[in-house]
């Protein structure tokens, strides 16, 4: 195994990013990006966000990308079994930690902890307990930007969905939304910010609304 290295659960959105500055400014080494995309539709799980941009933040990152491909409505059993071939395959088999930008739902952080230690390796949760207003503001600071590419309407109005995740928009959150989404309330991408060499090119596409989620499409450029 890579001593002291380790993989990242790569959304694209910014948790990730954030994960990802958090970890190196440590010192740890983050040597794989990990991302599931669902294979009907050549996107990010959840996310909806296309395959070639979260490509081009890896290369941007200068980290590997390991893409996981599972169906849409995929069952638990699959998704484990996907993930666990992966875990067992270079370059993730050489890693023995995979870390999250998980904030701070128990149930999330005891299922990754539970699948990961299946396949012998250590959980890490380089953002965990922070508080989330505070949180996402330091992204805004740091430099990072983003666009909300997903909405969940049950939630959150649809007319959040395509904006950018900025102070304005944290400030038109309406109360009991968390400000970095971390009940599901929305997503994001990441396209520009201090861990990358450079900007990810994208342009806002046709918003589209799929069984309750507001979906904005990125499309490159």
């Amino acid at each position: 195994m890579t001593a002291g290295a380790v993989a990242l659960a790569w959304s694209g959105g910014k948790d990730s990013a954030l994960a990802l500055a958090t970890l190196r400014r440590d010192g740890t080494n983050v040597a794989a990006l990990l991302t599931t995309f669902t294979e009907d539709y050549d996107r990010v799980s959840m996310h909806g966000v296309r395959r070639a941009l979260v490509r081009r933040q890896a290369v941007a990152a200068g980290v590997p990308l390991v893409e996981v491909g599972i169906p849409a409505a995929c069952v638990d059993e699959v998704y484990a079994a996907r993930m666990e071939a992966a875990f067992h395959s270079p370059p993730l088999s050489d890693l023995d930690a995979v870390a999250s930008g998980d904030l701070f739902l128990e149930d999330v952080r005891a299922y990754r902890e539970e699948q990961l230690a299946r396949a012998g390796k250590s959980a890490l949760f380089p953002l965990w307990g922070r508080d989330t207003g505070a949180l996402a503001h330091s992204f805004i600071e740091a430099g990072f930007e983003a666009y909300v590419v997903c909405v969940d309407t049950r939630k959150l109005d649809a007319s959040f969905v395509g904006r950018k995740y900025d102070t304005a928009f944290l400030a038109d959150l309406p109360p009991g939304i968390d400000p970095c989404g971390e009940n599901g309330e929305f997503h994001s991408f990441v396209h520009a910010g201090p861990c990358f060499d450079d900007e990810i090119p994208c342009r806002l596409g046709e918003h589209v609304l799929r069984e309750g989620f507001a979906f904005a499409d990125l499309v490159v450029v």
